[in-house]
């Protein structure tokens, strides 16, 4: 079972809310991020590189202070204010006409430890330990984590009847055509309810953030040891997040590129694909996966369908059935001989809210040798993953619209009523 704690946010005043909230830092990079980021943008905090001219490096000893100090200079400016209460927070985005109802709450970094927390990647320790710096030195969760649970009614209606019966706190639509709203959970009973319900719910699964959630853990337990008079009420033993229930969750494509084909022709490669897949040249316009195990591959200024041949797959077995098992087997390591894709150069991931467009054009400028589009991975495949203790390929899932940075901040320090 899980648990979960109201928090006081520290959130900018509604009339600017959406001038400080970003997305997030690993969405973009630091080129862009000084593109996009006005006067009060959170990107100032969580990519404090861009304050530099030229942009600094992320890991740098002056980019982690200019971050200390912007966080301290929002607080003192009055962008970012702490609110006087524990509470819990609904937060809702809008995206293609489709909205999402989450609450942000704080979890507990045990409940990371024992499993209650499930996860379905794999962390790599240095981009774990970049984020462990950053909460580290703001003694904060400056940017939330997005967790999934499975549905529950009582929950539901609580967020529906909040949601109808009070005005949003924030309603603002980015510049990305997303909208975002949150609502102020601040009745002592709906809060002492909200969490007496969570403490029934089995699990938590992590739908985008492992490495936050990670570095969340091993920060609580790294101050649980230096604490002698640790009681686990500290704030430290919770970190900030936004859990959606499971239906309303959507899942989108994510993508490959490659870099060659290993030596191969395209006429060789297609040949050597035939062996696994069933190919059907599609032409010149653009070719949607059209279900699980079928492909779409753009290389050489044609589109193609690809469909795995029985034997490719498992649809028994958990991992066995992913689309990615079957393109990292018999694609990239078969055929091109990438080795672990976590490291390699030779392949790069593209999310699919760019498009299929995206592939064809990084594949025309001749930086890329071929895509390949994947039908998206299912909310329940990842489910069945997380509760059977296996883990996807990488780069198997992209959710879509992600969290808005910068509407809730959780404090580390524990909260003075």
């Amino acid at each position: 079972m899980v648990k979960v704690k109201p928090f006081a946010a520290i959130r900018p005043p509604k009339e600017i809310v959406k001038e400080v909230a970003s997305r997030p830092y690993d969405v973009l990079n630091s080129k862009e991020a000084k593109q996009e980021a006005g006067e009060k943008s959170l990107l100032h905090i969580i990519k404090p590189e861009i304050d530099f001219d030229p942009i600094a490096g992320e890991h740098e000893q002056r980019t982690y202070d200019k971050a200390v100090e912007n966080f301290k200079k929002w607080q003192e400016r009055g962008w970012l204010v702490q609110d006087p209460k524990e509470q819990y927070y609904v937060y809702a985005q809008t995206m293609d006409g489709r909205t999402q109802y989450g609450l942000v709450v704080c979890a507990n970094t045990e409940d990371y430890t024992s499993g209650a927390i499930k996860k379905h990647e794999l962390t790599r320790k240095e981009k774990e330990d970049d984020r462990m710096i950053h909460v580290r030195i703001q003694n904060a969760n400056i940017e939330p984590v997005f967790f999934a649970y499975k549905d529950n009614q009582e929950i539901n209606s609580i967020v529906e009847n909040i949601v109808k019966s009070k005005a949003a706190e924030y309603d603002f639509v980015a510049e990305d055509g997303f909208g975002h709203q949150m609502w102020v959970i601040d009745d002592d009973k709906t809060i002492e309810r909200i969490t007496e319900i969570f403490a029934g719910i089995p699990a938590f699964y992590v739908a985008d953030g492992h490495h936050r959630t990670a570095a969340a853990g091993r920060v609580g337990a790294e101050k649980r040891e230096q604490n002698p008079n640790h009681t686990g009420k500290e704030e430290y033993n919770y970190f900030m997040a936004v859990v959606f229930p499971e239906s309303q969750l959507h899942i989108i494509d994510y993508n490959r590129v490659v870099k060659d084909l290993n030596g191969l022709s395209n006429e060789a490669f297609l040949a050597h694909i035939a062996e696994y897949f069933t190919v059907e040249e599609k032409g010149r316009e653009i070719y949607t996966p059209c279900g699980l195990h079928n492909f779409s591959m753009y290389l050489d200024g044609k589109w193609y369908s690809l469909t795995a041949k029985a034997g490719t797959y498992d649809d028994n077995d958990p991992i066995g059935v992913l689309d990615v098992t079957v393109f990292s087997k018999y694609i990239a390591d078969k055929l091109l001989q990438m080795g672990d894709l976590r490291t390699s150069d030779r392949i790069d991931f593209v999310g699919g809210i760019r498009g299929l467009g995206e592939l064809k054009k990084r594949v025309d400028s001749g930086e890329m040798a071929a895509a390949f589009a994947l039908y998206p991975v299912s909310m329940a495949q990842l489910i069945n993953i997380a509760d059977t203790g296996n883990i996807m390929p990488p780069k198997t899932t992209w959710f879509e619209p992600k969290l808005r940075s910068g509407i809730t901040i959780h404090s580390l320090a524990d909260f003075k009523k």
